[in-house]
């Protein structure tokens, strides 16, 4: 008995299909890791799944791409969160998310400018630390209905959950995140000012102007995961502490550095390079004033910064 060869066509439908969706597919993922080549890889697992499904001659067609796809991407990732887990029980010091290029939408288009905020705000990086403290599942949750959408009964459905169940997990992980990350939209020209201003500051050495920009409380996160300078294994808290570390640091490398303004994680950044190569990406957080910076994350691990040459 042989097997019967799969429909002419199947591999260029499959392919059709998952192109059509990769966009939502890794948008779904890295928000739900954090992490951009944990997300390729979650996504090729789901892209193999998904091409064996639909070249399965002895199974239903499938009626609704869309939906099949984003189970298998949102199951994956939660089974890659084991893998992640034991990778962070040995990283060097504070864990930031990989860096994501991000772009902007075509400013002329009709109705999109509330739609960026909330793109931008799903994706930075203040919100994804905030991320990392939730369980795997509330933060799928929190990303299916509060970033994309997704009502609690199509996520019960992706997750294999009862509705009721995901109603709980939606509510602690709300209440976790509001607590902690407190919605607004601020204002992008000014976000990109206070950036441009920061980096001038350290590059100059200009404490006077550094200790302006920095709110009393203002957390420093360094991510070098022991490869990289960094700025120790634990976060610095407050003005004069990270203001210290900031200008003691500066002298030896400001000479080589060329500072590069980009979007990343939808909002305005810093990308240090060194002859060429990224070096460091600096992303501020501000105060809900928009005047003070409240948090800095400066990531500096190579492997984290490959992808933004």
């Amino acid at each position: 008995m042989t097997d019967t060869p799969p429909p002419a066509g199947a591999r260029e439908d499959a392919t059709k299909a998952f192109v059509e969706h990769r966009e939502l597919l890794f948008s779904i993922v890295y928000n739900m890791l954090g992490s951009v080549a944990d997300t390729e890889d979650v996504l090729q697992e789901a892209w193999l799944a998904w091409a064996a499904r639909v070249e399965d001659t002895a199974g239903e067609r499938i009626e609704h791409p869309r939906a099949y796809l984003v189970r298998i991407a949102v199951n994956k990732a939660l089974a890659r969160q084991a893998l992640i887990s034991r990778r962070r029980e040995t990283y060097v010091g504070p864990w930031l998310p990989e860096p994501l290029a991000t772009t902007l939408a075509d400013p002329r288009a009709p109705g999109d400018a509330a739609d960026e905020v909330g793109r931008a705000e799903s994706v930075s990086m203040a919100l994804l630390v905030v991320l990392e403290t939730l369980t795997p599942l509330e933060r799928a949750v929190f990303v299916l209905h509060e970033v994309f959408g997704y009502a609690h009964t199509e996520t019960a459905e992706i997750l294999g959950r009862s509705p009721s169940a995901v109603r709980q997990l939606a509510h602690r992980a709300r209440e976790h995140v509001q607590a902690r990350r407190p919605r607004y939209q601020a204002d992008r020209r000014l976000r990109q000012q206070v950036t441009e201003r920061f980096a001038a500051a350290v590059y100059d050495g200009d404490l006077q102007a550094l200790l302006r920009l920095l709110a009393p409380d203002v957390t420093l996160w360094a991510d070098g995961g022991g490869k990289a300078t960094a700025a120790g294994r634990s976060p610095v808290h407050g003005r004069d502490q990270v203001a210290h570390l900031l200008m003691s640091r500066a002298p030896s490398l400001a000479p080589h550095l060329d500072i590069r303004f980009r979007q990343v994680n939808g909002g305005p950044s810093a990308v240090l390079l060194i002859a060429g190569s990224p070096f460091a990406v600096l992303v501020l957080d501000l105060e809900p004033d928009g005047e003070t910076v409240q948090g800095i994350y400066f990531v500096t691990n190579p492997d984290k910064l490959s992808r933004l040459g």
